[in-house]
């Protein structure tokens, strides 16, 4: 028993050593695979840190021996505190556009880091069968921000339609991107979303997911005016021509290696009822390396108990 949460102690931080982001002892709990008991909890890390396979500095729990990784942790979760507050801001314009349902901050911003170069992330949720109408004109603002300099704050990344709220790839990855999400507008929609994808329990069991967060969806006249008059057969059309159009222009992208702000050539995975980001097949290359850490620090804890 003491061997398997060490194993699952280890696995935890490995993943998110990926990212070389520290733990505190509870959210190693948090994100821990399994329900465990606090006292053999205490007593694995305990062990785990006197043979030198984990280090602490102050509250902090991390595989590398690097306290930088502390400052620059503690670092990021001040810029993220008030990036967080920009982000709810331009959630709440964002969800006036017509067939938006509901608006999630993702990405580094939603485990509460960010640096120098982080964008502000949106994972959105549209009307069914709506989605390429809403993620059409909410890009047509994100063009403008590019006059002010301010795209960095407007990435609307990963879109699902209520049609098909269950992410169908199913790892840590997207458990722990599904859990950590921060809802900021449609309370009721993530409420569905999160019933949805209550396969994360199976990677996160101890992880509750954030619905209160989430303000409850307000009537916009203009809004409810806009989706009057395309809901009909010619708002069906136009939404399968701009799927088309952006589904093209993406492969395009991608064919010709064009590059994003991180360096990876661009591509987008798109259907009717979702429209996601796969720069450079960044998910399959996070789980390797996550996998090949796991097997090391595995081999180093077998090692360490022979010796």
């Amino acid at each position: 028993m003491a061997d398997e949460i060490k194993k699952n102690i280890l696995a935890t931080l490995a993943y998110f050593d990926v990212f070389n982001y520290p733990l505190t002892r509870d959210e190693i709990c948090l994100f821990l695979p399994v329900k465990c008991d606090p006292i053999l909890f205490d007593v694995a890390m305990s062990c785990l840190v006197s043979g030198r396979l984990i280090y602490r500095f102050d509250k902090f729990y991390t595989l590398k021996n690097d306290p930088y990784l502390i400052e620059r942790r503690n670092n990021g979760n001040e810029k993220a505190f008030e990036m967080i507050k920009t982000a709810r801001k331009i959630g709440n314009l964002l969800i006036k556009f017509p067939y938006v349902r509901g608006i999630a901050i993702s990405g580094s911003l939603s485990k509460n880091f960010a640096d120098e170069e982080s964008d502000i992330d949106f994972f959105l949720i549209t009307a069914p069968n709506r989605l390429w109408i809403a993620r059409t004109l909410m890009h047509f603002l994100k063009k403008l921000t590019f006059l002010v300099n301010r795209e960095h704050f407007f990435c609307m990344n990963y879109y699902v339609d209520e049609q098909q709220l269950e992410i169908p790839e199913k790892n840590i990855y997207t458990a722990t991107e599904v859990v950590t999400l921060i809802p900021i507008q449609g309370d009721t929609t993530f409420a569905d979303f999160f019933t949805a994808n209550a396969w994360t329990r199976n990677y996160l069991p101890n992880h509750i997911m954030r619905v209160s967060t989430a303000k409850p969806l307000r009537k916009i006249a203009i809004k409810s005016i806009m989706e009057w008059l395309l809901n009909n057969r010619l708002g069906d059309k136009l939404d399968n021509r701009l799927m088309k159009i952006t589904a093209d222009r993406w492969k395009q992208k991608t064919e010709e290696k064009k590059l994003n702000d991180h360096g990876m050539v661009m591509a987008m995975a798109t259907g009717k009822h979702f429209s996601k980001p796969d720069p450079g097949n960044f998910q399959v290359k996070l789980i390797k390396r996550y996998e090949s850490r796991i097997a090391q620090l595995l081999e180093d804890n077998h090692h360490s108990v022979a010796n």
